[in-house]
């Protein structure tokens, strides 16, 4: 890991708000993701499971996490289970942790062997009556692959017949959407090193210039500074496939007269940041681009201070509605005959602002959290309005991350990127 050292006792507090949900005498247990080959011998970077991340720390593949607050000997109240590594192992791959390793970045007392998991585990299902397992239940999920949890949760169905089960994510929905002030941390330096990042290229583009090159000085900036690289595929639109929501080919010119969008964020020790920023190709907007640029910043400014604890996300969600409406009537997009005759299901705003305005974020992009309860204080959200006018080949979208607060404004953990037109014009030009 590039990462500096997490202190373990963000990972002590979050496994001890887990299990005081568990049901008594319950076992739960997490698994990592696996390692995907792409052929012959080669295989896709590792990326860890982030529910084994968020309880234990432990950033390794092949390795399992159990929870059993009731079990009879202490010891076996927290568990992790590696992969024994070995001489041959370490010169070829590097060395995995030691037990010793392991304890001390998760807080674990107590460590196994993966090899000794069949046994230990039949053990203490002896003594539960409940197994929790982990499902992916985000609402935007899209598994099409069998996963290591999988597999362990058909395995249990068949030698555990007798068990009942429950579900960890309905648990974890609510823990991960409501962060920790150590996360928060680690968010916030996450999005300092996109502040970078967006400053090192904003003198870098001009006319001609390639969209993977834009990316090439992100990555390089990101890795620079610790970064594990980009929290998700960055979007370097210019002109029209800024209309295009996730164009992610990032290999046109980027032309005289466009504007470029920039959907990029740096991800650090597993977390997540996510901004967006739209800027003239040729460092100058024009008075058109000011005008749509000023709209969509007004929507953010406003959406930002709607974020407070009580607030239903749906309600927000058709107030931004409501903001945008009277934003694109100005800019003479749409006209009251629109709105009087829009469908309430898709109102007349949606055709040129179709995605959502925020989303839970933290250790992923698009991160667990409860959409249909209120918010609560520290939940971070991002805020991300947009206006897309194929007809123009334009698309405009800023987007910062934002900490819901007890009381007041949310705090902006992008406030020092730059965003107004005159900054973004100078950085440009100097």
């Amino acid at each position: 890991m590039k990462y500096n050292p997490i202190n373990n006792q963000l990972f002590i507090k979050n496994r001890a708000k887990f299990t005081a949900q568990m049901k008594s005498k319950s076992i739960a247990v997490f698994n990592s993701n696996d390692i995907f080959t792409t052929g012959a011998d080669s295989t896709l970077p590792f990326e860890q499971h982030r529910d084994i991340f968020y309880l234990s720390g432990a950033d390794q593949e092949e390795s399992i996490l159990l929870l059993f607050p009731d079990a009879i000997d202490p010891k076996h109240r927290e568990i992790l289970f590696l992969t024994e590594t070995n001489e041959h192992i370490a010169i070829w791959y590097g060395a995995k942790y030691s037990k010793e390793e392991a304890a001390k970045v998760s807080g674990i007392k107590t460590i196994y062997w993966l090899s000794e998991f069949d046994k230990v585990f039949y053990d203490l299902m002896t003594e539960a009556d409940t197994i929790y397992f982990n499902t992916n239940e985000h609402y935007r999920q899209a598994e099409e692959l069998e996963s290591r949890e999988d597999r362990f949760i058909k395995m249990c169905k068949t030698k555990y017949p007798a068990h009942k089960w429950e579900k960890s994510n309905q648990i974890l929905q609510q823990l991960r959407g409501v962060k920790e002030p150590e996360e928060i941390e680690i968010i916030q330096h996450a999005c300092d090193i996109t502040n970078k990042g967006f400053r090192r290229i904003l003198p870098f583009v001009k006319p001609g210039i390639m969209e993977f090159e834009i990316e090439a000085e992100f990555m390089h900036e990101f890795l620079k500074n610790r970064s594990d690289g980009f929290a998700y595929t960055p979007i370097i639109a210019s002109g029209y496939s800024a209309c295009i929501l996730h164009y992610i080919e990032n290999n046109k010119a980027c032309k005289d007269g466009d504007m470029l969008l920039l959907d990029v964020g740096a991800k650090y020790a597993n977390y997540s940041s996510d901004m967006t920023r739209t800027i003239p190709v040729n460092g100058r907007f024009s008075d058109r681009q000011k005008a749509v640029y000023n709209a969509v910043l007004r929507v953010k400014k406003a959406a930002t201070k709607m974020l407070t604890p009580g607030v239903l996300w749906a309600d927000y969600q058709k107030e931004v509605g409501k903001l945008m409406s009277a934003e694109l009537l100005g800019l003479g997009l749409i006209d009251k005959v629109d709105i009087q005759n829009e469908d309430p299901n898709w109102p007349a705003y949606k055709k040129y602002f179709m995605h959502g305005t925020s989303h839970h974020m933290g250790l992923d992009t698009h991160d667990y959290g409860q959409l249909k309860l209120p918010m609560k204080a520290n939940m971070v959200f991002t805020v991300e309005p947009g206006i897309y006018i194929p007809e123009e080949n334009m698309g405009i979208r800023i987007e910062d991350d934002v900490v819901v607060q007890k009381t007041g404004e949310p705090i902006n953990l992008m406030q020092n990127i730059p965003i107004e037109i005159e900054e973004i014009e100078d950085l440009m030009n100097s």
